[in-house]
């Protein structure tokens, strides 16, 4: 259990994941979230937000393609079960998981990469927290995208060692690398993910 959770556990709100599944979905494009027993609202995305998130779904999609990996697919805006102790249920952008039959959610064993796109109103503790939540489940790859308003994007990728993330890779705007730390190697260009 990473110390995070593990403090955050006396403060868990009220909300299990069987209410996050039970609940209505947003039919206005927000996202519903649970965090440590909490939901969470998240506001439509953005223009900006979606277009990150399309492209690197489409690079990843190429990548999966180029490899023959046709056992595996990349999904945009799923709900992954991450921790019934620790009540929470979140929506990645992105996730990497085994072809197979249409669910309400997923489980954590089922997803090889999560990829999150930050925006500015996401804040510090709530990136802390989904960090910490991501490792808790063991998803074994992380990739973070950063859109700062009116700024071009930063990558960031991380690899699951034992209980924590470590960076394997970090991409300024307007570089493009490889990314190996993933399910398929996957060529991304930030300055096509603005």
């Amino acid at each position: 259990m990473t110390a995070q959770l593990a403090d955050k556990q006396q403060a868990l709100g009220p909300v299990t994941v069987e209410d996050w599944l039970a609940a209505d979905t947003p039919d206005d494009g927000s996202r519903l979230e649970l965090l440590l027993g909490y939901f969470k609202m998240t506001p439509p995305a953005t223009s900006g937000h979606q277009r990150a998130s399309f492209r690197l779904a489409r690079a990843i999609d190429n990548g999966l393609v180029a490899a023959g990996l046709a056992g595996l697919e990349v999904l945009q805006d799923v709900g992954v079960r991450i921790s019934t102790p620790f009540r929470t249920a979140l929506i990645p952008d992105l996730v990497i998981v085994k072809v197979g039959d249409s669910r309400p959610a997923f489980e954590p064993a089922d997803v090889l990469l999560a990829a999150e796109i930050w925006s500015p109103g996401n804040r510090r503790t709530e990136r802390e927290t989904k960090i910490a939540a991501y490792a808790e489940a063991a998803i074994p790859y992380l990739w973070l995208v950063e859109t700062p308003l009116g700024k071009p994007v930063s990558f960031r990728g991380y690899r699951l060692e034992e209980a924590d993330y470590v960076q394997v890779v970090h991409a300024e705007a307007g570089e493009t690398i490889t990314m190996a730390a993933g399910p398929v190697p996957v060529k991304i260009d930030t300055s096509e993910l603005c």
